[in-house]
This record gives structure tokens, C-alpha cells and sequence, in this order.
């Protein structure tokens, strides 16, 4: 049951991601509604970003250290460096700083 639960989320996962080329052509939408849905992409991605970083596991604030990396992944990402220079930064300031006692 579980393997044809994940194939099934698998297909419409596919479908969903499929539609956007495919329906591309055939929708018009104006430029501010372009520009008012990837500024609601962006706040999404923000807020999901923000809530990983000072929320722990059980429900309390994770520390600083955790939102520390996060903040040198953002703007090693910001000043547009390659994806794995961003990730390695961000978690050896997480890791350092815990090292160090930071929590």
C-alpha cells in the first residue's frame, strides 16, 4: 500500500510539474501578475528559510548558531557563488560555531 501511495504522489508530482510547460503557451496572465507571483515564490521560500532556521526540532529556538550559517549561506548566495561553496560555508559556521559553544 505504502509503494503505490509514493508512486501515486510520484505521477502527480510529475503531472504538476509537466502542466507548467505544456500550459505555458495556452495561458495569458499580465506582467504584474508575473511579477506578483514570483514576489510570493520568493516570500514562500523566505518564510520556509526563516522558520527552518530559529525553530528546533522540538518546537523551541534552535540557537544562534543555526541561524548564523543560514545568514552566510544567504549572502554567499546573494553575491551569487556556486551552490556547494554556499552549502559548505553555511554548515561549517554552523558547525564551528557550535564547536566553539555557541548553541
Amino acid at each position: 500500500m505504502t509503494m503505490a501511495a509514493v508512486l501515486a504522489l510520484a505521477a502527480g508530482v510529475f503531472l504538476v510539474r509537466l502542466a507548467g510547460p505544456v500550459m505555458r503557451s495556452r495561458i495569458k496572465v499580465s506582467e504584474r501578475t508575473e511579477i506578483l507571483m514570483k514576489r510570493g515564490a520568493m516570500v514562500v521560500l523566505a518564510a520556509l528559510v526563516v522558520t527552518g532556521a530559529l525553530v528546533a526540532e522540538d518546537g523551541g529556538f534552535a540557537g544562534w548558531a543555526l541561524p548564523a550559517g543560514v545568514a552566510v549561506g544567504g549572502f554567499l548566495a546573494w553575491r551569487r557563488v556556486p551552490i556547494i561553496i554556499v552549502v559548505v560555508a553555511a554548515a561549517a559556521t554552523t558547525a564551528l560555531l557550535r564547536l566553539g559553544g555557541v548553541e
